[in-house]
């Protein structure tokens, strides 16, 4: 097993090295120049040259792009992501906030995804062709459909507006107390998991329907275990593959969705905080939120990775 671990860990260097470099080199290709953002952008005529050759010796842009690259991962590793071109502050100071709502938010989400959603999988899957299967399957078809702007929305307006049991938005630390930072979280992971509860009930069907179809299922009924025992320990074990799958690529997701949602919500979040920065062309932002990211989405892939070998054996061989 530790080999295994110690290889994948190797394996994924190389692919984290890989996502730096065109995350540094979408920012130099991007249009605009720090320099000029930083003088005042559509005031910049009225500076002169020495001041953008100071201001770019300042943002150190005026050394080689090896130099440049180079520096910023150094950076990176040591916790220093640069500063912000409109605040003055230190990048990782402006993330370092907005770390909880943002991780808080997806982590509850994907947890609301698979508590539900791999139950009315296995359910769906063992009553087949019935009305129960044929009801999880609709809800498979909406949840995964449905827009989640309009969900968020279609929520505030129930929960919120209209009966006044959530905060319509806003976020409470987790400090504050457990009850309010519940409240405030609830609606904006129910709108992030609905897609990926959906997503989940349906693999989880799917993968069970075949692994229901084996032998070794039906020498365990004919053992006389307990149904619960057959679908979980046996059939559920070997269906876990692409459901481990899943869940990981719904991480990804969940970053992604956690932009718009954030925005729908008023949390203060990384999302929110990448969008603005975005539409002020703060460079250093958006590279270091590009490659928090971007690693932690190649951590969940190693960690799925991992959890491949734990479920069948003969991955690690």
């Amino acid at each position: 097993m530790l080999p295994y671990i110690l290889r994948r860990v190797v394996m994924a260097i190389p692919v984290f090295i890989g996502v730096s470099i065109i995350t540094f080199s979408i920012m130099q290709l991007a249009p605009g120049d720090p320099a000029a953002i930083l003088l005042g952008g559509d005031f910049l005529q009225i500076a002169t040259q020495e001041d953008i050759d100071a201001a770019r010796a300042q943002l150190g842009v005026d050394r080689p792009a090896v130099v440049q690259y180079l520096d910023w991962m150094g950076g990176f590793f040591t916790g220093d992501l640069g500063t912000s071109l409109f605040t003055g502050k230190s990048v990782s100071e402006l993330i370092g906030p907005r770390v909880e709502p943002t991780v808080s938010m997806i982590l509850m989400g994907i947890l609301l995804a698979i508590t539900f959603g791999i139950p009315m999988g296995i359910v769906a899957a063992w009553k087949s062709n019935t009305w129960i299967d044929r009801v999880v399957m609709i809800f498979a078809v909406i949840g995964f459909s449905m827009p989640g702007f309009w969900l968020a929305l279609n929520l505030i307006w129930l929960f919120s507006v209209t009966l006044g049991w959530t905060p319509v938005f806003g976020f409470t630390d987790f400090s504050d107390g457990v009850p309010e930072f519940l409240r405030h979280l609830i609606l904006p992971s129910i709108s992030i998991g609905v897609s990926f509860m959906a997503l989940n009930a349906r693999m989880t069907r799917s993968s069970m329907l075949e692994v229901l179809r084996d032998d070794y299922i039906r020498t365990a009924r004919a053992k006389g275990l307990v149904e619960s025992v057959v679908l979980v320990r046996h059939a559920l074990r070997a269906a876990s593959m692409p459901i481990v799958t899943i869940i990981g690529l719904s991480f990804a997701g969940a970053v992604t969705g956690a932009v718009l949602t954030e925005t729908v919500f008023a949390i203060p979040g990384m999302g929110r905080l990448f969008v603005g920065a975005v539409g002020d062309r703060d460079f250093p932002v958006i590279q270091g939120l590009m490659m928090i990211f971007a690693g932690a989405y190649v951590f969940v892939n190693l960690a799925v990775d991992i959890l491949y070998a734990y479920l069948d054996p003969r991955v690690r061989y």
